[in-house]
């Protein structure tokens, strides 16, 4: 069905998401393979489908798009199902937030005697001193050091600060029509995204390497990886698409009133800024 103000789109059969299903069960699978002292060949396997299906799928999401097929009925059911995505990636988030919250102010106090827990801490860990950070009354990964605020996240903090004005002038630059700016500002996000998932790798063996700081390091250390891990596997995500949406800006691709995959792309972007911001005050500031 061809674009109009009215009706419903149609779109064409598609096999994308028998190969998306197939792909989520192969990784799935392998994890749980893994797990149990198999190989990572099926989740890898599993990893590839998922990509070609990515790869395909949104390949022809974009062609219908470039064709006109889409209207504006298609149009506010992208924009709905991005805006549920973003929130979807919030409860995510806020799920692990909580955990950390939950660490702080509740279980280690707790464990410290606290409250009603006199007895918990007199007779199970008397030794046990209720400070944050902690790897708990049983030091389970041994002597570590803390990951410092004004190091390199710091500069990360800076880095995807600045992404998210460059992102906006990238924006803007579209909305007038001017595609040498759309291009530079993107290609500067994108730049700056992989700048930051740089940085933090560096940090993160950093952190293996000098201060002992492991995922198995207590509460203080899982919460601390799975935080900023599952943050930086948005990152690059994030940054990903905006390769995607920059070899698109270059390829002659969306128009003033037709860029909906920007403005998506864009929307999830500050939502990994807004983020890699409460991070920074509650895992690496207020330590």
């Amino acid at each position: 069905m061809s674009a109009s103000k009215g009706g419903y789109y149609l779109p064409e059969p598609s096999y994308w998401p028998i190969v998306g299903s197939i792909g989520l069960f192969l990784t799935v699978g392998g994890i749980a393979h893994l797990l149990h002292g198999g190989t990572p060949l099926v989740t890898m396997a599993g990893a590839v489908v998922l990509l070609v299906m990515l790869f395909g799928w949104f390949g022809t999401v974009i062609r219908e798009s470039e064709r006109g097929l889409y209207n504006d009925q298609v149009d506010m059911s992208f924009r709905m199902g991005m805006g549920w995505f973003i929130f979807s990636e919030v409860m995510f988030f806020a799920a692990f937030f909580g955990a950390l919250f939950y660490a702080r102010v509740y279980s280690v106090p707790w464990l410290g005697g606290a409250g009603n827990n006199v007895m918990t801490n007199e007779l199970l860990y008397p030794a046990f001193e209720a400070m944050w950070p902690t790897n708990g009354p049983a030091q389970v990964g041994g002597e570590y050091k803390v990951m410092g605020a004004w190091g390199i996240p710091a500069i990360n903090t800076m880095i995807l600060l600045t992404s998210g004005v460059t992102v906006t002038l990238a924006h803007w630059a579209l909305k007038k029509s001017q595609r040498a700016a759309l291009v530079l500002w993107l290609a500067a996000t994108v730049a700056l995204g992989f700048l930051f998932l740089g940085l933090q790798a560096y940090e993160y063996m950093h952190a293996y390497s000098d201060y002992n700081l492991k995922l198995n390091t207590g509460m203080y250390g899982t919460t601390f990886y799975m935080l900023t891990g599952f943050h930086g596997l948005h990152v690059t995500l994030g940054a990903t698409m905006l390769l995607v949406i920059l070899i698109r800006s270059i390829k002659g691709h969306f128009t003033p009133n037709h860029h909906f995959a920007f403005e998506a792309v864009a929307w999830y972007w500050h939502f990994v800024d807004v983020v890699w911001l409460g991070l920074f005050v509650f895992v690496y500031w207020l330590i």
